[in-house]
């Protein structure tokens, strides 16, 4: 007779602060299985389909972030509430008084736990009366679903869509667990009327899914743990003990690891929703073959730059009020996207960054944009390359702890830059610099070489499926790192 240890059982199934439920977590195969095998039961009547989906979505931030479920839960309630109200007033002036509450809540939730010990910190700063921080905790994923709210409550008003008559279904598409703690961000016109149709998965969905998971998860917990953990963490804890060009090597490699690491998740979340009948619009294309910034935002977390298009550049103004504002609405929507990033001066340097090389990259578009010189392949490389160099620049205020590291690391590659114990360096890090080389070359990989596996494996009996996830986990095995690391993006 088997003993079954109930508290063991029961311990296992309760938040873990240690140890909370992501998808590098070996408690989501479980999690997985017994989600797909319910949703399965019920997938042919959409109204119990969504029940199971947002119990189990639920459940997921539950584990993933304990007690802070609540505030995911009040949030749906609330924008359910407002956007019925919204919808519901006559009047233009009533409608943008509930939209200003709404923005004001949603706002004023997210400031409350993500900045106020900044602004305490600043306060000390510059006052004799000083007052203890908080240290208040970050719910995993606030950033994500307060601007899921925002656009949804935005779209509502503007009258792009009608609010949705079921509290279960916006809920669901605010804990979509798929996409909860780390984004992609979707918006409820795209989501929601996903959910009322038939479930249907094609062959090419699922292969199209398979696809994603393997490959995100070989990019997040292979290659971007590993470089990460080997090289990454060391240089930038201490940049002063590297010279240059180890500093410039782990720069390198860190542009890896925020793509991977990321782009790795997001594939992750699209490749489930597609085995749900669920599609979500990729995330990343490919963003370091960019051959300006404002490129490289159209293929850098899509689903978070075109937020701030929509809902923040275009309610400033947009380009349509001269050269000067269009630049200047250019520069604060990069400086507000930086500081969602975080509570930290280094986002703030790191959005203002981008904000300046927008507005230069159109102004150089303006001025130079129809000439042509040299033949368009040598610029595309030339601008590629000075783009790539200004991404990774300005990956150092968004990776250093703080403003001094990051000055730290910029003074060692412009002053201490020797190739002296380079020939050390690369022995001791061959491993490490190879997986860098493997991550660039993932990165180059074109989406119709993606395009052909998937419509070939398309045809494959369930046997290869089952061969390439047992080589997956082998290989996972091998390079697992002794201590999980958290996605980059779960901090905000």
């Amino acid at each position: 007779m088997i003993n079954i240890d109930w508290k063991s059982v029961l311990s296992q199934l309760q938040y873990d602060v240690q140890n909370p439920l992501l998808f590098n977590n070996g408690f989501f195969v479980y999690f997985l299985v017994a989600f797909i095998l319910c949703y399965y039961l019920f997938r042919k009547n959409y109204k119990h389909r969504a029940i199971v989906l947002t119990l189990f979505s639920l459940y997921f931030f539950y584990k993933a972030s304990g007690a802070f479920v609540g505030i995911v839960i009040l949030s749906a309630f609330f924008n359910y509430g407002i956007s019925n109200l919204i919808f519901k007033a006559k009047k233009k002036i009533i409608k943008k008084v509930f939209l200003f509450w709404s923005i004001i809540i949603n706002l004023g939730v997210l400031f409350y736990f993500k900045y106020t010990d900044f602004f305490i910190d600043i306060y000390n700063n510059f006052s004799q009366l000083k007052f203890d921080p908080l240290h208040i905790l970050l719910p995993i994923g606030i950033s994500f679903f307060t601007f899921e709210n925002l656009s949804y409550t935005i779209d509502v008003y503007r009258g792009e869509i009608e609010p949705e008559k079921g509290i279960v279904n916006y809920l669901l598409f605010l804990s979509f667990f798929p996409k909860l703690v780390m984004g992609p961000i979707v918006r409820a016109k795209d989501f929601i009327p996903q959910l009322k149709k038939d479930y249907f998965v094609s062959d090419s969905d699922f292969s199209r899914g398979f696809y994603l998971i393997v490959t995100g998860l070989i990019k997040k917990l292979i290659i971007s743990d590993y470089i990460s953990v080997n090289l990454v963490n060391y240089v930038f804890d201490g940049p002063n003990l590297h010279n240059g060009f180890e500093c410039l090597v782990a720069l390198y490699g860190y542009a890896i690891v925020i793509y991977c690491d990321f782009s790795g998740y997001s594939d992750v979340a699209i490749g489930i929703s597609k085995w749900m009948g669920i599609s979500i619009p990729p995330n990343f294309m490919s963003p370091y073959q960019s051959n300006s910034v404002s490129e490289f935002w159209r293929r850098w977390h899509i689903s978070l730059s075109s937020w701030l298009r929509d809902y923040l550049y275009i309610s400033m103004g947009g380009n349509r009020k001269g050269k000067f504002r269009t630049n200047l609405n250019l520069f604060l929507t990069m400086l507000i996207g930086g500081f969602w990033h975080g509570a930290s001066w280094n986002f703030i340097i790191w959005g203002a960054m981008h904000g300046i090389g927008l507005a230069i990259n159109k102004l150089w578009s303006s001025l130079f944009g129809k000439i042509k010189i040299v033949p368009k392949f040598i610029t595309n490389f030339v601008f590629g390359i000075i783009t790539f160099h200004f991404v990774c620049f300005c990956w150092i205020f968004f990776k250093a702890s703080n403003l001094d590291t990051a000055m730290q690391f910029i003074h060692q590659i412009v002053y201490q830059f020797t190739f002296d114990g380079a020939n050390e360096y690369f022995e001791n890090y061959k491993y490490v610099i190879i997986m860098i080389a493997i991550g660039y070359l993932i990165h180059l990989i074109p989406d119709s070489f993606s395009d052909s596996v998937i419509e070939k494996q398309k045809s494959f009996p369930l046997v290869y499926y089952v061969i390439v996830m047992m080589g997956f986990i082998a290989l996972y095995s091998f390079f697992k790192s002794a201590e999980p690391v958290m996605p980059i993006y779960l901090q905000f």
